[in-house]
Parts: C-alpha cells; structure tokens; sequence
C-alpha cells in the first residue's frame, strides 16, 4: 500500500502520483495538462483508498473452464463523493474512474479574500450551494478539494456534510497538496476525518496561499485568473 502515516496526514506516496503532482505544479505546465494531471491524480487517490481502506470477500466464480475462488472489493456501491467547486471537479472526475458507482454531492463554498485573515490564521467562509445525498453508516465518504490550505472552506464543507448524518465507516478530506496549518485545523475540528494528501507542503504566505504549492488550481484548470 503506497500510502504513509505522517501523523498529521496520510500521505499517498504512489510514484505515479507523485510524478503527476511534480508535472502540474509546474508553472510552464498549461491548462489541458493540467486538468488532465488533476483527473490522473483522483484516479491514483481512488485506488489507494480502495487498497488501503475497503474490504474484501471470497467469491466463487466460474470461468469457461471451471468453478475457483476470487475476490472482490465490498462496498463499491455505498460510495460517496463531494465535489468541493470548483477546483475538484477535474479531481472528482478521475476519483469516479476508480468509484464509477459512486453517489456524488456538490459543494460551492469559497473564502472572502478580501475580509483579510482572522488571528488564528481561517478565513470567512461564504457557502452558497450545497446539494448532497443520503449518507448512511456503510458509506465511504471522501471529500474531494485539491488544494488545503488553510482548511478554513473544508472545515465549512465538512460541517455541511456531517450536519444531521450518521457517521460513516469512513470519512476521508482528500488533497494534492495541503499545508500544515490546514491539516492540524481540519483534524482538530473533525478528528473522525482521515487527512489524505499527495504532499504536505512546507507553509502558508501572508495572503494564505500554499508554498510552494501549484497555483489556484480552479483558475489553471479553467483557464480564468
């Protein structure tokens, strides 16, 4: 399993992944490369967590010469995936490779910039839509946003998703790339939340953008500024 415990987060060390995440935070790297990097990477998270996280049972299964034993991956169809707008839809569509089955919320949530940042370093957060199923005991639950920075808008998104709902048999925050001062904020405020990113970054700057980061990943996936 190619996914290490770092203490504030499990890391996905993958070497395709990080191959992947070291070609879109290149700056050269333009707009279809990098959409196509984001849906590569969901597609590697997918399949880490199905290897590290799910379940399997025996089978029997016929094959056009006889009857043997296999196995298969449980709870393929209790999936849930929440689409954090805008950044994560590139992300979401590789992770639906790997959970085709899966049911899918939406999420538009995003900080206010320009209200500065409050002294313990979280921005004011404005959600304006939010469109989720059911969420059930069974469920894997990942929550899907490239970048976590300072985890003020997936703190915003998690206490959207968990507002009312039994807790699932797994919650996962997924990221490329996550600050240290995002990871510690999630894990404080949802401790049932497993942190999974393709790399722990070294700070946040003044204005609370992730060093050294890829850039704002909704306007390098769809080419606004």
């Amino acid at each position: 399993m190619a996914i290490e415990d770092r203490g504030d987060a499990h890391v996905v060390t993958h070497a395709l992944a990080t191959d992947v995440l070291t070609r879109i935070r290149d700056v050269g790297t333009e707009q279809v490369e990098f959409r196509k990097g984001l849906v590569k990477l969901g597609r590697i998270c997918g399949y880490e967590i199905i290897d590290g996280a799910m379940e399997t049972e025996y089978v029997s299964v016929r094959t056009p010469l006889t009857e043997t034993t296999g196995e298969r991956v449980k709870g393929l169809d209790d999936v849930v995936i929440v689409n954090v707008l805008r950044a994560a839809t590139p992300f979401v569509e590789g992770l639906l490779k790997a959970f085709p089955r899966a049911r899918q919320g939406v999420i538009s949530a995003s900080r206010d910039e320009s209200a500065g940042r409050a002294e313990d370093g979280s921005f004011p957060i404005s959600v304006d839509y939010v469109k989720l199923p059911e969420i059930r005991e069974a469920d894997t639950v990942i929550v899907a946003d490239p970048m976590l920075a300072t985890g003020s808008t997936l703190c915003a998104v998690l206490a959207e998703v968990t507002a009312g709902a039994p807790d699932p048999e797994h919650l996962f925050v997924l990221s490329a790339v996550s600050a240290p001062e995002g990871l510690v904020r999630v894990g404080e405020t949802f401790p049932q939340a497993k942190r999974l990113t393709v790399a722990i970054d070294d700070h946040l700057d003044e204005d609370g953008f992730i060093v050294p980061g890829l850039g704002d990943a909704g306007d390098r996936a769809f080419r606004t500024t």
